[in-house]
This record gives C-alpha cells, structure tokens and sequence, in this order.
C-alpha cells in the first residue's frame, strides 16, 4: 500500500509539471495556471518527501545498502 502511495505521488508530480507545460505553451504565461501548477507541484513533491521520510522513519520502508 505504501509503495503504490509512493508510484501515485510521483506520476502526480509528473502530471503537474507536464500540465504546466502545456499551460505555459498555451498560454503563453498570460494567466495564473502555470503558478497554480507550479503550487500543486511543490505541494505533491513536498508531500512525497514527507512520506518517504515518515516510513523510513517508522520502519514500514527500508534501504537495502550495497556491502
């Protein structure tokens, strides 16, 4: 369940910044979506941060370092 958070909080962020791109494109950076986009992309990636670290916090994720 927490890996398929992870996969849908990055596929989210990648949304966002192709649909600020194609805002940018389209607009031409007339209007306020390419901010908003801007806003939800730092938003997701701050809050995929926040889990990544939270379940390594907890233990549910672990890192498997090279010996």
């Amino acid at each position: 369940m927490l890996k398929a958070l992870i996969i849908f909080l990055m596929l989210t962020v990648i949304i966002s910044l192709f649909s600020g791109l194609f805002f940018l494109i389209k607009d031409g950076g007339k209007t306020n979506r390419v901010v908003n986009s801007l806003a939800v992309r730092v938003t997701l990636s701050v809050l995929l941060l926040g889990v990544i670290l939270l379940s390594l916090w907890q233990g549910s994720l672990t890192l498997h370092p090279t010996p």
